[in-house]
């Protein structure tokens, strides 16, 4: 493993384009989030995804989630976000908001877990975003961490558990922590909330409404 010292706000770019390269070689890259350390690769290679459930000892019913630079790279290249969805994106995103799309195609078919849709959010942290953009492309970001140990914020735990696994860690210090991300399905006709996390529910839920309402004043108006 190498280990990469990152500038948390402003990454540098040649370390982020190291970072890309290793992906793009199927590489394994640990990251931080604006919540806690993840394990990003590349979600459309098959043998990348393979490697990340055989990293953590995960099981290959538990889909991976996903990481974006922004709405655009996942409307390129998940699904274009529903109105609802674009909405919710708005008001939280950049932020621990995730959000259940149906899946693309051209994923990995591990990657779902099974189910035909996938989890994606675009994090407020730079370095996260900022690979997304090197890579030209949404990235896993499951916990860095064995399966059924506790995930972490900090590189020094990741380097401990998984170091002899990874090609690049990068560094950014000790990642915000707090509660996981909130998890809302908005592949069907009402939202439907999937895990509680870091926004609360009700949040959702009013900006949601806010939305809808929206839609149909346009709609009586046309």
């Amino acid at each position: 493993m190498i280990r990469v010292v990152v500038n948390r706000t402003e990454p540098e770019p040649a370390l982020l384009d190291r970072a890309a390269a290793a992906i793009r070689e199927g590489g394994l890259v640990a990251l931080p989030t604006d919540t806690l350390y993840g394990l990003a690769a590349d979600p459309f290679s098959a043998a990348a995804v393979r490697r990340v459930f055989l990293v953590k000892g995960r099981t290959l019913s538990r889909a991976l989630p996903l990481v974006a630079a922004d709405v655009e790279q996942i409307n390129s290249q998940l699904a274009p976000l529903p109105p609802i969805a674009v909405a919710l994106a708005e008001q939280f995103w950049p932020g621990p908001l995730t959000l259940l799309v149906p899946a693309s195609g051209e994923l990995a078919a591990d990657v779902t877990g099974g189910t035909g849709r996938v989890g994606v959010r675009v994090p407020a942290h730079a370095v996260a975003r900022g690979l997304c953009r090197a890579c030209r492309s949404v990235l896993t970001a499951t916990s860095a961490n064995l399966s059924g140990q506790p995930a972490s914020k900090d590189p020094d735990d990741v380097a401990r558990s998984l170091g002899s696994e990874l090609d690049i860690l990068l560094d950014a210090g000790t990642a915000p922590g707090g509660p996981s991300s909130t998890i809302v399905d908005v592949t069907g006709d009402e939202l439907r909330l999937v895990r509680a996390g870091a926004i609360p529910w009700e949040e959702v839920r009013r900006c949601a409404h806010r939305a809808s309402e929206d839609v149909n004043a346009r709609r009586s108006s046309d």
